[in-house]
Order: C-alpha cells, then structure tokens, then sequence
C-alpha cells in the first residue's frame, strides 16, 4: 500500500469518526435540552420536610427531569404564589396543595391540567383509598397527584417527660391523657407543647371530636352540618374538653411554630403535643427513634376513626409539549413506590397507595397502615368536608374560644350558625 493511499484512507477514517462524534455529541445535546423541567412550587421549609422534598426531586432526576425548587414559607403564601402565577401567564409546572377542596375553584375556571392518561394507564382507582380519589377527581378527571397519607391529630409523647414524671403506661383515653398531663404539670414539665395558631388550635379540636365523638358525630358535625348535633350535650363536651386543653399550654405558646412544639418533646422539656405526622420529620432529622424515645397513639381505642389528610401536586395549564410531558413524569414518579416509601420514611406520613413494602417504616407509621386497613375508620379531614370558607370561619369560632372565656353554649350557637351558611 503506498503512502498516499494510507494518507487517504487515515483521512476518510478521521472525517468519518469526527461526524460520528458530532452526530454523538448532537444527539446528547438534543437529549439535555428536551429533558423535562418541572418547576416546583411547595412549602415544605422545615428541616424534616426539605429532607423529604429531596426525595421527590432525586428521583425525578433518576428518572431523566430536571427538578427546579421553588420553596415558599407557609401553606397559604406558596398556594398564593402559585395562582397568582397561573393568572399572570408564567405558571409553575406544579404547585402543592392539600387533598381537600383548596383547589376546587381553579379546577373549575380551568386553570389546571388533568393527568388522565397516567391515573388510567397506572390505576389509581385501584391503587389509592376513596376518600383521597374523591379529592383529586373532579367529574371523572384527575386534577392532583397525591402525595402521602398524613394523619393529622396524632397524640406523640417524650418518653424522657414520662418517665421524669411518673407515667408508666400510654394514656388509653381522653380521661388518661388528662390525668398524664396533670402528671407532667407536676413534674415541672410543660403538659402540652401547642403552638398557639388557628390551624394548631383546629387539630387539637380534631383529635378532640374523633376520640370522644367517634365517627358518627364527626361526619355529623363537619359533613352533615347537623344543627341538633352541633347543639347535644354531646359535642357540648368535645368543646368543654378542648377548653380543658388549654390549661395545659405554657404562655409562650401563642404564635409558637408546630415544629418548635415539637422541639420542646425532643429536648424533653414537654411531654404531650397533638400534631400531624409530619412531626415525626422533626424527630427522625433529631435522631431520635420512635417507640424508643417518643410514643405515638393513633386514637383512644380500636374504633377511633383515622383522619386522612395529605398532600398534592396540582398542574397549572399549559399547552407547551415539554411542559406537559414534565407533568406527567411527575405524576408518575411521585407515585412510584419507591418515592411513596423513600418520602415518607423523611416527612413521616404513610404512603398513599397501598401495595409499597412499607418494611423498613418505623412503628408509628406501621400502626397507622394496619389501621388504614380498616375502610370503617378512614375519614376525611376537615377540608375535605368544608369548603375553604366555612373550614375558615370554623377554624376562627374555635381559636377565639381557645383564647377566650366565652360560654360553651354560646359557642355552639355560633359554630351551627357558621356552618349553616
């Protein structure tokens, strides 16, 4: 072979392996710039929570997207944040809300697109619980994707407080649990660590309906709206023991964060705090173990109901192909049930659908799957039930009454009238 023959087929062979590697390097470039961004808007802040929320965007990268954060302090302030965006013409890809009827109003101006195609091709009406179908699908579309199971009026305990105090054994009813704070006031402890908040104070009376009126009255109260059972003697005292609570908090209360209530358990300086599973995050992102250094009881009894409340992400409309194909992904992954599990073992909630190998969740959250279990004790929160106003003016009776002496009676006048509307 003569050197220029060489020198020739050296050239085709360089030409060749160059547009090779220009075509390589198009098609990557390509594939970077149509993988799907999804900017996110929620309001997960805290220390536990943007552990959680770290889950999300880890596996949405896994799976190709490319998750954009855009946090916002406060529930209220990101779901504003969020509409004003979808009005303003730059909406986010998703927004969080809870699954209740917050979103009720855009779905119904068409601000939102549904997720169809992935509910159906992954069946969610056999995957998820009916009362969290009922929130995400409006007129047989499906506007949300859920995230978690949170049960909002869980009883968490310090052991540390207990034992300092005396108590041996969990409280069994509203009765044990009023004679274990007596206990820890006793001991010096700060009974009930509350945050003195309008939504704090609407979770204790939850916790406080659920186990001493049980589900017929619950359903009767919010659902119905019943104005005989809003005035029996027997929501009479739901709200003189709700009252009764009050005496517990210290006075720096008011104001006070759910998280930092939850602090005061952690450094064994309280005892008792009525809050949403999400506090576990708090106690995970402390160190501590549950079962070990803090207790947790679902509800007084076997027949307690287990309020279901949670999470979604809602997809404001759009019509951009990459858009929506970043929506779907994310519907899909947060579903997947190695995210179910991997956020909820970080927030402290239960996964949403019921067939995740939930093995590795700590007890707390083993107890309230088994309970789940039971369809007779799953129950809407209260927002599920309430449209966002009269959740509102419920919410604004009960912390008023929290703070205020204010007859019972009178009370139960204004929540029927409140309710009535």
């Amino acid at each position: 072979m003569t050197g220029g023959v060489l020198m020739r087929r050296r050239a085709r062979t360089v030409l060749a392996a160059t547009v090779l590697a220009l075509a390589a390097g198009g098609a990557i470039a390509q594939g970077a710039a149509a993988a799907p961004r999804a900017e996110v808007i929620h309001w997960w802040t805290s220390g536990g929570e943007s552990a959680a929320v770290k889950t999300l965007a880890d596996a949405y990268r896994a799976a190709g997207g490319t998750w954009v954060d855009m946090a916002v302090a406060l529930g209220e302030q990101a779901r504003s944040v969020a509409i004003n965006r979808i009005v303003g013409g730059n909406p986010p890809t998703a927004a969080q809300f809870n699954t209740s009827r917050q979103f009720l109003d855009i779905v119904e101006q068409g601000m939102l697109n549904p997720v169809d195609e992935v509910a159906q091709r992954e069946g969610w009406d056999r995957l998820l619980p009916e009362v969290v179908l009922g929130a995400i699908r409006v007129k047989g579309h499906y506007y949300a994707v859920p995230v978690n199971i949170h049960m909002p009026t869980w009883i968490w305990y310090s052991k540390a407080a207990f034992q300092k105090a005396g108590i041996t054994a969990e409280p069994r009813s509203m009765d044990e649990l009023f004679a274990a704070l007596d206990k820890l006031k006793a001991a010096g402890l700060v009974p009930l660590a509350h945050g003195g908040q309008a939504w704090q104070d609407n979770t204790v009376f939850t916790a406080v309906l659920t186990n001493l009126g049980g589900r017929e009255l619950y359903l009767k109260v919010l659902r119905d709206r019943d104005r005989a059972a809003i005035q029996s003697d027997a929501f009479k005292n739901v709200l003189l023991s709700f009252k009764r609570l009050q005496g517990y908090v210290d006075k720096a209360s008011p104001g006070r964060n759910w998280n930092d209530a939850t602090a005061m358990l952690i450094a064994g300086k309280a005892g008792v705090q009525i809050m949403g599973d999400w506090a576990k995050g708090e106690f995970s992102l402390a160190g501590q173990v549950a079962g070990r250094d803090y207790g947790c009881i679902a509800g007084f009894g076997p027949q307690a109901p287990y309020i279901i409340q949670g999470d979604v992400f809602v997809f404001p409309v759009t019509k951009n192909p990459q858009a929506l194909k970043a929506q779907q992904l994310l519907a899909s992954v947060i579903l997947a049930p190695a995210t179910q599990v991997a956020f909820s073992i970080r927030k402290g909630s239960i996964p949403v659908r019921t067939d995740v190998d939930a093995s590795k969740m700590d007890v707390c959250a083993q107890q309230g799957l088994a309970i789940l279990k039971d369809k007779s004790r799953q129950l809407g929160n209260g927002e599920i039930y309430l449209s966002p106003d009269l959740n509102g003016a419920l919410a604004d009776i009960l912390t008023t009454y929290w703070n205020r002496n204010i007859p019972v009676e009178r009370v139960q006048k204004d929540i029927a009238a409140a309710l009535a509307r």
